[in-house]
């Protein structure tokens, strides 16, 4: 029994209507959580230190050559599988970001200059990677932050996610989409309530996530605000209340959150910066990596 066939049947078990259900469920996204990883768990990536690169391929850099900062690897084969999350089955994906650069990027249809993501297929030899010659003098200009970070080992759980929206009553929308959406669920605390009582809140924070939904640092503009403004247009349909009211723009924006999910978002070592890397539920499934666009987050 997977996940979200639990959650219907305990969801059923309270006489909650199977319709209400479905639109919830609809919903809901299962994520991988990964922390720093402590002593007996198991070990499936890190945060900093060195990745480990194919053998002679360089370090990823911007156009200009700089070399962009590492943060973090996984080993998708040790990585507990959530249910609508297509990440790898084997090999290993690492994430690099120059967070103060990315901020200002415009978004492009092209692959972000300087955030990477590298897909390493499983049987690659692998060595770690030479640091840049010049890293010691490679800080950012805002902040004294080191080039390389210190290495921590990460662990990770698979967690229920949930958008903003769901089950706050005391939710500002400013889409019509979800609020139409949110009348729908009569019984959305209900429906919270069991998810919390299958999947309790864990007592460690996430460094890494995989999948779920983007989080929102900040007052700049949404990615799906960004997104519909550079033109990117989604190609999946979405379930949407029949409502005559609704914006062409909210439609838009509504859609491109069912069809893009967070690749890996994550606290940077910055103390105001914050990355999401977005990839459409397409690309994920066919592994292409050099699909997923940045959205790097500044806190104030």
């Amino acid at each position: 029994m997977d996940r979200y066939e639990q959650f219907h049947r305990a969801a059923t078990d309270r006489g909650i209507p199977g319709d209400e259900i479905g639109r919830f469920a609809d919903q809901l996204r299962f994520a991988v959580w990964a922390g720093i990883a402590q002593d007996g768990d198991d070990v499936v990536g890190q945060f900093g230190g060195l990745p480990r690169l194919p053998v002679g391929v360089k370090w990823p850099s911007s156009a200009d050559g700089s070399p962009l900062p590492f943060l973090a690897s996984v080993d998708c084969a040790a990585l507990p599988r959530a249910e609508g999350l297509a990440l790898p089955e084997t090999g290993s994906l690492l994430f690099f970001l120059h967070h103060e650069d990315d901020l200002l990027a415009p978004l492009t249809a092209d692959e972000p200059e300087f955030a990477r993501v590298v897909h390493v297929p499983a049987g690659t030899e692998t060595a770690p990677a030479d640091p840049p010659a010049d890293h010691a003098d490679r800080t950012f200009f805002h902040e004294d932050i080191p080039f390389l970070l210190t290495e921590r080992p990460l662990s990770a759980s698979v967690e229920p996610v949930l958008p903003k929206w769901v089950g706050d009553e005391d939710f500002d929308f400013d889409s019509d989409v979800l609020e139409e959406l949110a009348g729908e669920l009569e019984h959305a605390a209900e429906l919270v309530e069991v998810v919390d009582e299958l999947w309790p809140e864990p007592d460690r924070s996430a460094w890494l996530r995989l999948g779920g939904y983007c989080s929102q640092i900040g007052g700049q503009d949404t990615p799906w605000t960004r997104m519909k403004l550079a033109g990117i247009a989604s190609r999946r349909e979405a379930r949407l209340p029949d409502a005559e009211r609704l914006s062409s723009g909210d439609v838009e924006e509504y859609r491109l959150t069912r069809e893009w999910l967070p690749l890996a978002q994550f606290y940077t070592a910055s103390d105001y910066h914050y990355g999401c890397f977005l990839i459409s539920s397409d690309d994920l499934e066919a592994g292409r990596f050099d699909r997923m666009r940045s959205f790097t987050m500044f806190s104030e």
